[in-house]
């Protein structure tokens, strides 16, 4: 019998019903700060995935959507590897979901078990723990914009606590080899919100130093950056995990969009900030 994750923060971090969720997808593309379009003109020819936030919606997903919009250009992909933060701890330090099905209002999607199990054999420490995943919004909040944006596309899901460089440069490394050894179009998303609660200008420039060192592909600058001026990004190693893919691939970077949750409810002392980064060649 399948593994069944049902949604944790529907009604939370987004809408319970399926039809306000689609048109809260909907108002999120169509915001000032969105991309206005459900399909952006693709950079170069090919994707590997993208930062992407995981707050609520209506907070984080106006620049949630840029990413999607932006990997829409590129076709739909045969599978999803998402990568964010364990926020609460539980479970294996660095989970995969090998098998399953993921619930949300618009449906379900399955896991893609083969290469779940590629990245897990090549990936010791990566466990295969289903409630690792059982309360962990990072992964959940982007499910429902796959399946707006690409329909009934599998999913990989990573959830990592132990956000060390050695785990993020062997999960890259690990990433980088199975996708050149797999015939699929696999996109790969690294979950993660960016400098937490201060106010709005220092937010920003907290997060333009992080930033910088992203768009350069600069694995150990990145950690460096976090570290030296306390940037408080909660998915650090799933950013870093897909520098160090990227840079393997062969891939550049670029940035989409850039805001705090400031721009999207109005309170600007206390906020979060927000990018979508895409890794494309």
């Amino acid at each position: 019998m399948a593994r069944i994750r049902r949604p944790a923060v529907a009604g939370y971090f987004y809408e319970a019903g399926k039809e306000d969720l689609i048109n809260r997808i909907r108002w999120a593309i169509g915001h000032e700060i969105g991309p206005r379009s459900e399909a952006l003109a693709p950079e170069g020819s090919r994707a590997l995935g993208a930062v992407v936030p995981h707050a609520g919606y209506i907070y984080s997903g106006p620049v949630a959507a840029w990413a999607y919009a932006a990997l829409k250009g590129y076709g739909r992909p045969d599978a999803v590897i998402i990568m964010g933060p364990n926020h609460y701890g539980i479970g294996a330090p660095v989970a995969v979901m090998k098998s399953g099905v993921w619930e949300t209002p618009l449906g379900s999607v399955e896991v893609d078990s083969d290469l779940a199990e590629a990245l897990a054999s090549e990936y010791k420490e990566l466990e295969d723990d289903f409630y690792a995943f059982s309360k962990e919004h990072s992964l959940e909040v982007q499910v429902p914009f796959l399946q707006y944006f690409f329909g009934d596309v599998k999913i990989v899901p990573i959830a990592l606590w132990r956000q060390t460089p050695s785990v993020a440069r062997s999960l890259g490394a690990t990433i980088a080899r199975v996708l050149r050894n797999t015939p699929k179009r696999v996109y790969v998303l690294a979950s993660s919100d960016l400098n937490h609660y201060e106010p709005h200008e220092v937010t920003k420039k907290k997060d333009e130093l992080a930033l910088e060192r992203i768009i350069r592909l600069d694995f150990d600058g990145f950690y460096d950056a976090i570290s030296r001026f306390d940037v408080s990004a909660c998915g650090v190693a799933p950013i870093a995990a897909l520098i160090k893919a990227a840079a393997e691939l062969g891939f550049r970077a670029k940035l989409l969009s850039h805001a705090t949750s400031g721009d999207t409810s109005g309170n600007y002392d206390e906020t979060v900030g927000y990018a979508s980064v895409l890794f494309y060649i």
